[in-house]
């Protein structure tokens, strides 16, 4: 006979062992044993994050108290503008429906005024409504005259705006204005909260710190922690107005050098995307060789400059030190005379170019660079070094060695400058070629660097701020938008930075220059075409000839990104953050 366990049905045989499983499950339970059962929690989902790199680390996560490109880029990945500009020089617009233009009834056929319809719905990123009377206030905070406003110049020539309702804004000219495209365009210009803001206006805008490092944003992304000078943390905003964007947590890193940046997304792969790197050609392309990911560049807007201080730097001056004083304190030698001719004259430009920034640079004669028929061309004799040329020129002004130093001296003073940019290994080669150019035509020069987040920081106590000048002579990059007319409205007499304004206004170089204030006005009131390209070209040509400012390097914008990132679009034109809402990464 065949055993009896043979006989039982497969399917009884499994009921009862699930009987006799249950039953100890039940005994065990009773008796507080735990039952080794597969309890795992399903694995948590892989964040999505983002790792961007700065060497200039932001100091405040918007563009109105500092203006540091950083900290545009830091605020630009949530706050946004009515439209920004694309790579291609096209307005895109962001919270605006459309473009207005004369053509669709947007721009008046008188030049008065251009109307902006927003979205429906917008919302703030705490889920609080987003009206065009925020842009209305907006205007107002940044035209305070004590808000200290480094954005300033993108309302200039702007009377009036006002809300007829929650999705309209009217911005009202002084009078006829052909690029009326300037307020709340660009990540220069983004809007703020009214609500949020709404308490710091004038001279309460520098003291609202809790406002100023966690403004609410419209954009894809909101901010979730901001470290001065270190490290911005966002996430993904859910009343953002469109998809939701890709990337759970962005981090946005501060500080190091250009270097390390571009090694630690082309070599190490520790971040996704790495800004301005400013770095040697050989270096970088050594760099991208590794195969981890890519260099792209972008020229559009920006010149590598010396910035030549027409006021008194000297710090026996006290509190009058780099003050304009109604044209009362100009530099001892550098106003009135043709020493910064001489210093223009001396510079290698192709060499500096070839040899530092590579792909990246090309030697140029003008501070506006772009697009080309706005380029001037009466400048072009500075592309050719002329060293000789420099010292004959002082020689025949007199400004010559007394006492066999190797400096030269103008009415007994030495020429002997304090020349100043921030910490970058390119700025710093470069310093040291014009020292030793300088050197070579009788001119002293003690170099300075600082680090990048206090150089281009808002601090107002700091004395180490572009904004305050406390040098001879300085070095950094910026450029105008596809129309030139905002960048060029900084250098009138009203922008000079002072203890009055806060160090506000685009004159860094504290130039006055009745002429230029009077072409300038002309081209505000000049239509489209040859006549406005003409006094364009103009306004360049008195800035460098009157020796205000001494372009050097004609930069593209240089970054590097990861392989698996996609979808960024790098931008000559405006911000490099205009389009993060659209960045992705390869899973």
């Amino acid at each position: 006979m065949y055993p009896m366990k043979k006989l039982v049905p497969s399917g009884f045989r499994m009921s009862v062992a699930v009987l006799l499983l249950a039953a100890m499950v039940v005994l065990l339970g009773a008796c507080g044993t735990p039952v080794p059962t597969d309890t795992a929690a399903p694995a948590e989902p892989e964040v999505k994050e983002l790792t961007i790199l700065y060497w200039q680390a932001a100091s405040l996560p918007g563009p109105f108290l500092s203006g540091g490109t950083k900290d545009q880029d830091a605020g630009a990945i949530t706050l946004e503008p009515l439209a920004f500009v694309d790579p291609e020089g096209e307005f895109v617009p962001r919270l605006a429906v459309e473009i207005p233009t004369i053509e669709n009834g947007g721009v008046s056929e008188d030049g008065l005024t251009i109307t902006w319809k927003l979205h429906e719905g917008l919302k703030w990123s705490d889920g609080s409504p987003m009206t065009a009377d925020d842009a209305v206030f907006t205007w107002e905070y940044c035209t305070h005259p004590e808000t200290g406003c480094t954005s300033i110049d993108a309302f200039d020539g702007v009377v009036n705006v006002e809300a007829p309702d929650d999705t309209t804004i009217v911005v009202t000219f002084g009078k006829f204005t052909p690029y009326p495209y300037t307020a709340f365009v660009t990540g220069q210009a983004p809007i703020i909260s009214r609500a949020q803001f709404g308490e710091c206006v004038g001279a309460a805008a520098q003291t609202c710190s809790d406002q100023n490092l966690a403004p609410l944003g419209t954009g894809a992304y909101r901010l979730t922690d901001f470290k001065v000078n270190d490290v911005a943390t966002y996430e993904r905003n859910p009343h953002y107005r469109g998809d939701p964007a890709y990337f759970d947590r962005i981090v946005f890193k501060g500080g190091g050098d250009a270097a390390s940046a571009a090694r630690a997304v082309l070599e190490t792969g520790e971040a996704d995307f790495a800004w301005n790197l400013q770095v040697e050609p050989q270096i970088l392309e050594e760099m991208e060789a590794k195969g981890q990911g890519e260099i792209i560049v972008a020229f559009g807007n920006f010149v590598e400059r010396l910035l030549v201080n027409q006021t008194n730097p000297d710090e026996s001056l006290g509190d009058d030190r780099s003050e304009y004083l109604d044209g009362t304190n100009p530099h001892p030698f550098l106003v009135g005379t043709p020493v910064a001719q001489a210093m223009s004259m001396s510079i290698d430009r192709s060499l500096i170019a070839e040899n530092l920034y590579g792909f990246a640079g090309r030697p140029i004669c003008n501070v506006i660079p772009a697009p080309k028929h706005y380029a001037s061309t009466a400048n072009d004799v500075c592309l050719a070094q002329d060293i000789e040329g420099a010292k004959a020129l002082l020689d025949e002004a007199g400004i010559v060695d007394t006492d066999g130093d190797g400096v030269r001296e103008y009415n007994g003073m030495p020429l002997s400058v304090r020349y100043q940019t921030s910490t970058n290994s390119v700025r710093q080669k470069t310093q040291a070629l014009i020292k030793q150019w300088w050197a070579e035509i009788g001119i002293e020069t003690e170099l300075l660097n600082h680090e990048a987040s206090v150089f281009f920081g808002g601090d107002p106590n700091s004395p180490d701020t572009y904004q305050k000048f406390y040098a001879d002579i300085q070095m950094y990059t910026t450029g105008p938008s596809i129309d030139p007319q905002i960048h060029l409205s900084q250098w009138q007499c009203e922008y000079i930075p002072e203890r009055a304004n806060t160090w506000a206004g685009g004159n860094i170089f504290r130039g006055c220059n009745p002429e230029y204030d009077e072409l300038f006005q002309m081209l505000v009131e000049t239509p489209m075409g040859p006549e406005r390209e003409r006094l364009v070209k103009t306004l360049n040509d008195i800035n460098v000839q009157t020796g205000m400012q001494i372009p050097l390097v004609y930069r593209g914008r240089v970054s590097a990104r990861a392989n698996p990132l996609q979808g960024v679009l790098i931008n000559g034109w405006d911000t490099g953050m205009w389009n993060i809402a659209d960045w992705t990464k390869e899973e």
